[in-house]
């Protein structure tokens, strides 16, 4: 019974420490040795213990006053059922001492889960045999009964009996287990936005007849442990993504490991933070670019959680140019339009302000043309291009391109100098000193700092004074007037004196056949001469044809006869 009698005082000082722990806030009466019940044979012990003045503590036994006032600790004697009361915390629940010669006995003091706790069936002074134990009727063999550890479940009535010569005697007691702890409770937001901060609290307090319990907390998801063993009752994560959703249980266990409870499950459900705050930004800045260049579109997004996904569209179409945060385009001509970019994390969609891109077509093949004007003639055959115009006409030259985004500038140049802007050039009534070689210049800028130039072929315009022009065309007109009168005047002298020689030959004697024939022919010399002379303004103008006739001669060159006629023609 030795072993017996220090695991009692090992029960007895833990079911102290107990009682101050917990504030003793009511009054309790302590057993020495800690057994329950007591028995006389045991030389029990009675200990008051609560607030207030020490040895100022009054007894009571079967409910009457025993005289032992003022005294924390009586020995008792008697069998009887105790009591003691101090001032500030009340009366003490009432201990049974027994005289009993058979008794089944358990540690005093409440018990809790997880306690190495042994029922022990004894006798006074007797030899008992067979000794048998039962828990609820149930057959349960051993002469001590260990319940360690201690569990909910061993709560009940148990007997233990035995025999004593030829009797069979029987002893009953009631084990009442208390929770070390509750089950507990998991607490937490069932639906945390991604990216923020979770904190699960495993709510279970430890008992207050045992509230230095050393507790251990466990935290599971989906079964898989993600937190503890820790003192904590509380799992922190940081920042919660999409893959934290699941169910969360969380466990407690006492110290050693003997007592263990699970929270019910919580469902928790990472919500995506919506996608918000999309923009667009373009390289180069403000979306301007020129044909051929490389732009570079990029997306970001302000707000939004989880997997997004990126999709670029032009002029509100659905079918994307593209995906990704980030578009390149070597631009063409058909390039220039409104972007946009799609943002979606599967649940929410946002999209960007629209962004302007402008891509500028660099002038290109600038071309001279007069302006419609009868008055200005091409030159045929002239290199470079040449067009002539006569004094005192009106001129515009018009300066165009092929290709080029507006706004685009136009300068011409006359011999290499500036001489205008503008997409026109008009010289008004040509003069002589407008002669020259005329070449254009078109330009347009990407925003003042890139600028494109075509330049026009030359064109060389020549300008005739009007006096010149219209002699020489007179000159050329009354000349030939003059050249068909003279060769009809000829033909017709000609012709006149041929038919009077051929009268007179008729008159002579016929020609000797032996004379050779004289040759015959007529040879006609004329020569023109064209004159000028000086007009009163100073312009020119030609002089009337003047016709020198020479002289008709005959055959082999004699003279004809006085009787030839010869005619001027004038």
């Amino acid at each position: 019974m030795g072993g017996t009698g220090m695991a009692g005082d090992v029960a007895l000082l833990l079911w102290a420490q107990t009682l101050i722990l917990a504030g003793a806030r009511t009054t309790q009466l302590l057993l020495d040795p800690p057994w329950t019940p007591a028995v006389l044979w045991d030389e029990v012990t009675l200990t008051c213990q609560g607030s207030g003045t020490p040895g100022d503590t009054t007894w009571f036994k079967d409910g009457r006053p025993w005289g032992q006032k003022g005294r924390d600790s009586v020995l008792v004697t008697k069998e009887g059922t105790y009591e003691c009361h101090r001032d500030d915390t009340g009366y003490s629940p009432a201990v049974l001492v027994s005289d009993d010669w058979l008794v089944l006995q358990v540690p005093a003091g409440p018990l809790l889960e997880g306690d190495n706790v042994t029922l022990r069936c004894r006798a006074r002074n007797r030899f008992v045999t067979d000794v048998r134990f039962y828990h609820e009727g149930k057959d349960l063999k051993g002469t001590e009964l260990s319940l360690s550890p201690l569990q909910l479940h061993h709560e009940g009535r148990y007997h233990c009996g035995g025999k004593w010569l030829s009797f069979l005697e029987l002893a009953e007691v009631t084990v009442t287990v208390h929770e070390l702890f509750p089950v507990p409770v998991l607490e937490g937001p069932s639906g945390p936005t991604e990216g923020s901060p979770l904190n699960l609290r495993c709510r279970s307090p430890p008992s207050p007849l045992r509230p230095r319990a050393r507790l251990l907390h466990l935290f599971y998801r989906d079964g898989v442990l993600v937190g503890g063993p820790q003192g904590s009752p509380q799992l922190h994560v940081p920042a919660v993504g999409v893959s934290h959703s699941g169910g969360y249980t969380c466990e407690v266990r006492s110290g050693d490991g003997s007592v263990r409870k699970s929270s019910a499950r919580l469902r928790l459900a990472v919500r995506r933070i919506p996608v918000s705050g999309v923009s667009l930004s373009a390289q180069p800045p403000g979306g301007r670019v020129a044909l051929g260049d490389l732009l570079a579109l990029s997306c970001a997004v302000a707000a939004g959680t989880g997997p997004l996904s990126f999709s670029w569209h032009r002029g509100g179409s659905a079918a994307p140019l593209g995906t990704g945060p980030r578009l390149e385009l070597r631009v063409g001509g058909e390039d220039s339009g409104h972007y946009q970019c799609r943002v979606t994390d599967g649940d929410s969609a946002a999209q960007s302000p629209p962004l302007r891109v402008t891509v500028l077509v660099p002038v290109a093949n600038a071309t001279i043309t007069p302006v419609a004007n009868a008055t200005v003639t091409p030159v045929a055959d002239a290199d470079p291009p040449s067009h002539r115009v006569g004094t005192g006409a009106p001129v515009t030259l018009r300066c165009s391109v092929r290709a080029g985004s507006a706004p685009v500038t136009f300068w011409w140049l006359r011999d290499g100098r500036e001489v205008a802007r503008g997409p026109l050039l008009a010289l008004g009534d040509a003069e002589p000193r407008h002669s020259g070689t005329y070449r254009c210049v078109a330009t347009n800028q990407l925003d003042g700092h890139r600028v494109f130039r075509a330049i026009s072929p030359e064109l060389a315009l020549l300008v005739t004074p009007r006096g010149h022009r219209d002699a020489a065309v007179a000159a050329g007109v009354g000349g030939s007037l003059l050249f068909l009168l003279l060769l009809l005047g000829v033909i017709g002298g000609w012709h006149r004196w041929h038919r009077r020689a051929s009268r007179k030959t008729q008159d002579r004697a016929p020609p000797d056949p032996q004379t050779p024939p004289e040759e015959e022919g007529e040879v006609l010399y004329s020569d023109i001469v064209v004159t000028e002379r000086a007009g009163a303004r100073g312009g020119s103008h030609s002089d009337p044809p003047q016709v020198t006739y020479a002289e008709l001669l005959g055959p082999r060159g004699r003279r004809r006869d006085s009787s030839d006629s010869y005619e001027n023609v004038l």
